[in-house]
């Protein structure tokens, strides 16, 4: 477990999205098997990849496909972690059945 205090333990063995924050626009892969397997990892993740982006940047969250579209489930927890600090919206469905949304910080 890391003593600091914005990162999370993971199941699955998943390693963490990042390790440092982003001072530009960035892309966070949540499309491993670990995600698919289990959906709050890929929620955590995605909260840690929010916040790993520098103010005035965003990131795109490519979430695996088996957990349906991301408004089912994701920007509800963005919302809640975040309120109104940040800016998300859906961009597409990839061509392998993952989704992207990009979170404007």
């Amino acid at each position: 477990m890391s003593s600091t205090p914005s990162e999370h333990d993971y199941d699955h063995g998943a390693d963490p999205v990042t390790d440092h924050v982003h001072e530009n626009s960035w892309s966070a892969n949540l499309e491993g098997p670990e995600h698919a397997d289990d959906r709050d990892l890929l929620v955590r993740q995605a909260i840690d990849a929010v916040e790993h982006t520098a103010a005035g940047n965003h990131v795109n969250l490519v979430t695996h496909g088996d957990h349906g579209h991301p408004e089912a489930y994701l920007f509800e927890a963005l919302e809640a972690a975040f309120g109104d600090d940040l800016d998300a919206e859906y961009v597409e469905q990839c061509g392998c059945g993952g989704h992207v949304v990009r979170v404007r910080v």
